[in-house]
């Protein structure tokens, strides 16, 4: 860590390895203020949330007053969240996935339904006001589903089109989604568990196939055990990188390289299951997806910027409340009950929004934290990644190529 002075303004350069033991401490502050503000357990914000929200005021009032800045070494985020992944599909047994069934692909549909609906808004709300149509995709599913990645890549072909904001709307916008991720989903969650008295149901067959599938033996893992098991992750997370750079190249598109893990990760648990390469241990698993889950959370949390924020002015912050409120709407009174209005489904609400208006660990986070305050919902912890981190964009890519070609024109 060094200090210097960058255009008046006192910078503190933060290495690797303090960046890494920022998330760790903020991290266990949002642990300690959610256990000491009711409100914040009440309404199921998730720790990292608080945590990282608390420095990334720091970091405004900072900025704001140019009285200091940070500038992060931020290495172990893309990782971390590759690692989770990676664990989600390690977690995935081709017995449980079966389970999935209909379900899985209600869910599917619903999600692909709903990033058609958040173009359909941008642009309707930008033909109201008078925002030029980049802006407004650049604010609905592109940000809201896509994230920063697709965010920042879409807004560099708008500025090659002569769109010179585009970079700029899109991080904003991806800013603010996240933002309203990870704050709007507990609540939802746990709005629709407390109204319709709702409570998991232990005897439901699929519960009992999870545990059944994914118990330990018991027995007390070996030094060796457990390197295996963290090998297997590391392993899964390279090929993974590898599957998704020959896909990239194949579909001419990005392909997110947590995905191609989290597929290797599957075709490695279920070959595991047959051949017995190695003593496979699910909740040592589990536990390692939920430390890079939080750790990668605080991260993204605590380094993002929210002056970026100034880039959602006029025409452009009017969609993005719109799409905020749409989603709340539709994961409250439509998507909870075509989902069977029981506890499952409340908490694939809060998921919903979590990579409806941010990112796949987002909704993971939010469900995490619904479920700690009351029960597991195991249907939503395997179903919602599946079709955040890769499902949906089956639908969403398509769909959002034309829009931008019938509003927009061909992206050079």
């Amino acid at each position: 860590m060094s200090f210097e002075s960058i255009d008046g303004i006192s910078t503190i350069n933060v290495n690797v390895a303090v960046t890494l033991a920022f998330a760790a401490i903020l991290l266990h502050v949002g642990y300690f203020a959610k256990a000491k503000i009711k409100l914040l357990d009440k309404y199921c914000i998730p720790a990292p949330v608080i945590g990282g929200f608390i420095f990334m005021f720091i970091t405004w009032f900072g900025y704001s007053t140019n009285a200091f800045a940070f500038n992060f070494e931020n290495i172990f985020q893309d990782i971390f969240m590759l690692a989770f992944f990676t664990t989600v599909g390690l977690g995935a047994s081709f017995a449980l996935l079966k389970k999935g069934g209909k379900l899985l692909i209600i869910y599917w549909l619903i999600a692909g339904v709903i990033s058609i609906l958040q173009n359909t808004m941008g642009i309707a709300v930008s033909k109201m006001i008078g925002l030029e149509a980049p802006y407004a995709l650049l604010a609905s599913a592109i940000s809201m589903i896509g994230g920063h990645g697709a965010a920042l890549s879409y807004g560099g072909d708008f500025v090659e089109m002569g769109y010179e904001a585009g970079e700029l709307v899109g991080a904003a916008a991806a800013t603010f989604g996240l933002i309203s991720a990870v704050l709007v989903g507990g609540p939802v969650g746990r709005r629709l568990i407390e109204k319709n008295n709702l409570k998991p149901d232990e005897d439901e067959d699929f519960d009992t196939s999870v545990t059944e599938i994914n118990v330990g033996t018991g027995e007390k893992l070996t030094s060796l055990d457990i390197m295996k098991n963290v090998s297997a992750i590391i392993i899964c997370m390279a090929l993974g990188t590898i599957v998704s750079g020959w896909i990239s190249k194949l579909i001419n598109m990005g392909f997110p390289n947590y995905v191609g893990a989290m597929f290797i990760a599957v075709i490695l648990r279920n070959l595991n299951e047959k051949f017995e390469f190695y003593k496979f241990d699910f909740t040592l698993v589990d536990e390692i997806g939920n430390v890079m889950l939080n750790l990668y959370l605080s991260l993204a949390l605590m380094t993002l910027r929210l002056w970026e924020l100034s880039g959602l002015i006029g025409g452009v912050l009017l969609v993005v409340l719109a799409q905020v409120v749409m989603m709340i709407i539709l994961a409250y009174f439509v998507v909870f009950r075509i989902l069977g209005s029981n506890y499952d489904a409340a908490v694939m609400c809060a998921g919903l929004c979590g990579h409806g208006l941010g990112a796949t660990p987002s909704s993971i986070v939010n469900m995490t934290s619904v479920n700690e305050k009351y029960g597991m919902s195991r249907k939503a912890m395997m179903i919602v990644p599946i079709v955040g981190a890769f499902l949906v964009d089956i639908i969403y890519q398509p769909q959002t190529i034309w829009f931008i070609k019938t509003f927009v024109g061909n992206i050079k």
